[in-house]
């Protein structure tokens, strides 16, 4: 299995480029579901949980062709209505399929999804959007079965703001019969890119960024180009190790308005923001300012980016508070984290970052996709060496990790154990 080996490396500098967003791309992929002919998806980043879903595709009888920043997608023969556990267990985005599979095949059996073990994530909101909406649901086996033998426009109200609810449930309203109303739904920039793709292929969705949308069911849509969006996790993941640097870089291709909840506690933490169309430069502070983080929905600051956060806290001149509210288990990383002599503790579900003076490398093992790249971030600024083990969850959302930092002077590679 392999393993990433980090030396300290303090002194980045450079630009380092964002891909497209891969939280925006496996929503898009089942969006391409709904319309028979071929669709294509540009500026396309190489991750595994997109090679899990284009093989969940296949099986559907889409066609899907995977190549160099780009990904087409032929739904003309979708005819299987099942999506196996084999596949879902892997990655919990499969469940996107529920509402295409529904809207369009009228029947859907989708496996309980998996993915991170990052506390309990249930699937019940896309289940009672479903039901509102006409369908039948029954729990089988580990399998979700649900038939409609036609879907009906109704008012979905949201008891919590779900990403994958909202975006599940817009692409089985836009084929309903008559208007859904859906209430308290969810503002993340991926929301918004799946709006406009389903506008774009012939939906009528109103209320974009806010948190009342309207569908006027329409009778079929048609495939449509998209450029996917830039991946603001990736992005923040790279301004934080510019802020943990000696050194600015520059974050290219990035959406800084995506990111301003990140780039106020980075500015809040003693760094100067270079901000100039789709590039911000970090400038690092001579030192770090301990600064509370609260995970939030957007606009707030995103869970994705608390762990790597608190990595940028650990070297902080005091103590600082980290609380998840989206995922209040999520904090896996702590453990590992310490392991390279930070000092942090456990309280309840906010984690008290006491400032060192210097992380120290060690043997350490990632438990998911963000605690991975947490890990990492914590080896470029760790004396002497950091190995991180089970790297397959950084390749799920990164792509080439350790050739963009290199390219920024990272003393950073991959060996095969």
């Amino acid at each position: 299995m392999d393993r990433i080996i980090i030396e300290e490396s303090r002194n980045l500098s450079g630009n380092i480029k964002v891909s497209g967003a891969k939280n925006a791309i496996l929503p898009a992929m089942a969006v391409a579901l709904l319309a028979p002919g071929k669709s294509l998806l540009t500026n396309v980043p190489n991750l595994i949980d997109l090679k899990s879903m284009a093989h969940l595709l296949r099986v559907l009888g889409a066609r899907v062709d995977y190549d160099v920043d780009s990904m087409s997608i032929d739904s003309s023969d979708l005819c299987f209505n099942e999506a196996p556990y084999e596949l879902v267990s892997k990655m919990r985005a499969s469940v996107y399929v529920l509402g295409p599979l529904l809207a369009r095949l009228k029947e859907a059996r989708v496996s309980f999804p998996g993915g991170c073990a990052i506390g309990t994530r249930p699937v019940d909101l896309h289940l009672k959007a479903m039901e509102a909406l006409g369908a039948t649901i029954n729990i089988d086996q580990g399998y979700i079965h649900a038939k409609a033998d036609e879907l009906k426009g109704a008012d979905i109200h949201f008891d919590k703001s779900s990403v994958g609810a909202t975006i599940n449930a817009l692409m089985a309203a836009v084929l309903a019969k008559g208007t859904t109303r859906m209430f308290n739904c969810a503002k993340e920039p991926e929301v918004d890119f799946t709006v406009d793709m389903l506008n774009k292929m012939g939906a009528k969705i109103t209320g974009r960024s806010t948190k009342t949308l309207t569908i006027e069911g329409v009778d079929s849509l048609y495939p449509v180009k998209m450029e996917m969006i830039p991946d603001r996790i990736e992005a923040g993941t790279f301004m934080i190790a510019g802020a943990l640097s000696t050194s600015p870089i520059t974050v290219t291709n990035c959406e800084p308005a995506h990111l301003e909840a990140l780039m106020e506690k980075l500015r809040e933490a003693g760094c100067e923001l270079i901000v100039e169309g789709s590039s911000v430069t970090v400038v690092p502070p001579k030192k770090i300012k301990p600064v509370d983080v609260v995970a939030v929905p957007h606009p707030g600051f995103p869970t994705d980016l608390q762990a790597q956060f608190t990595v940028l806290m650990t070297l902080a001149d005091g103590t600082s508070r980290i609380e998840d509210t989206i995922f209040p288990e999520r904090f896996m990383h702590v453990a590992e984290l310490n392991r390279l002599q930070a000092d942090i503790r456990m309280e309840g579900n906010v984690a008290v970052v006491n400032g060192v003076e210097a992380l120290g490398g060690a043997e350490v093992m990632a438990t998911d996709l963000r605690a991975s790249a947490a890990l990492v971030l914590a080896g470029l600024v760790a004396k002497g060496k950091t190995t991180v083990s089970r790297i397959y969850h950084i390749d799920r959302g990164y792509d080439r990790i350790e050739e963009k930092l290199g390219g920024l002077g990272a003393k950073i590679y991959r060996e095969n154990a």
